[in-house]
């Protein structure tokens, strides 16, 4: 048996075929994007980067991409999206510039092609070419990319007003999958309405009466750490909540807003990690925050603890007294 024909009885998804020949110019761009490290989660990152960048929160406040009404992403920021895409992938990838199609892999030409919708719309000068095929779901988090060889099989018969027709729903089966079922990262605010959208409402309308006086930034991000503790809180949620300049700076201020209160809000400088790990809390990295309200621990409690200033801490359950909650002394902050 040859090695072509060997390809073909092996189980799993089929080499890509042209003209009923192997596509093997399809196959090595797969294989060179298969040999790319974390190459899954890269692409997760490109589509999580370029979706947040259209939605430019810090500005606007906007996280959900779908919105309709007051709010809502433009129809041309939608079409900008996918040039975003486009241009972040070929930064992540370090990919050349193609003569006639967006890149050029392994000497290839590959054109760019991304949907937020159900399928891709092809113009009439990608026939025959080789498609990077992109797809992301920002409320199910689900996402998808693979390669396709455009053929007038492939595509319906109905054109849009730039004489683009679609692939049609029955021949993605002939997409060669590089990532078929990838977990977009999570876009936290658009997760959380999901969970409780009263939550989210609350968070925003936290600033109502105050956002002439020049803090209702952070009253929003005070907010933000009091009503979701224990979560992992990303920077792009954190400038989007506070929809200022120096958003961070929020997050760092909340501290002292919150300690009356109870609540800490731990970031990624020593001994903040040490302190979510013996609480149990998610460890934050630089640029991700995560809040807990404090309890002091009895002597007879045997409940995950941690030593902040020489006292025992434990996180607050309901019926607990209320505590203030302690400095935090960590290393200087080199921003």
């Amino acid at each position: 048996m040859t090695q072509e024909s060997l390809a073909w009885a092996l189980p799993g998804p089929r080499p890509a075929q042209v003209e009923g020949r192997p596509d093997t110019d399809l196959e090595r761009v797969h294989s060179w994007f298969l040999r790319q490290n974390n190459c899954a989660e890269r692409f997760g990152e490109i589509f999580r980067k370029s979706i947040d960048e259209v939605l430019d929160g810090q500005r606007t406040g906007r996280y959900d991409f779908y919105k309709k009404g007051q709010g809502r992403v433009e129809k041309t920021e939608k079409t900008y999206l996918g040039t975003k895409v486009e241009i972040v992938a070929r930064e992540e990838f370090d990919l050349g510039y193609g003569r006639s199609m967006d890149y050029s892999i392994s000497g290839i030409e590959v054109d760019s092609k991304w949907t937020i919708g159900k399928t891709w719309t092809i113009p009439k000068e990608a026939m025959g070419h080789i498609c990077l095929v992109m797809h992301a779901d920002d409320r199910t988090r689900h996402f998808e990319v693979g390669l396709v060889r455009i053929t007038q099989e492939l595509l319906t018969d109905g054109e849009n007003g730039d004489k683009k027709r679609t692939i049609a729903a029955q021949a993605k089966k002939r997409i060669r999958w590089i990532v078929e079922n990838g977990t977009l990262p999570k876009n936290f605010l658009l997760s959380l309405e999901k969970e409780d959208s009263k939550k989210v409402k609350e968070i925003l309308e936290a600033s109502d009466g105050y956002n002439g006086s020049g803090n209702g930034g952070q009253r929003r991000v005070n907010a933000l750490f009091e009503k979701v503790p224990g979560q992992l809180v990303d920077r792009t949620t954190v400038v989007t909540v506070a929809r200022q300049d120096d958003g961070p700076k929020r997050a760092r201020d909340a501290r002292k807003h919150l300690r009356s209160k109870g609540f800490v809000v731990l970031g990624h400088l020593h001994p903040a990690p040490q302190i979510a790990t013996d609480l149990g809390l998610p460890v934050p990295k630089k640029g991700s925050w995560v809040s807990a309200r404090l309890a002091l621990l009895a002597d007879d409690d045997v409940r995950a603890s941690t030593v902040i200033g020489q006292r025992r801490y434990r996180l607050w359950q309901e019926g607990d007294p209320d505590t203030e909650a302690p400095l935090i002394r960590s290393d200087p902050d080199p921003s």
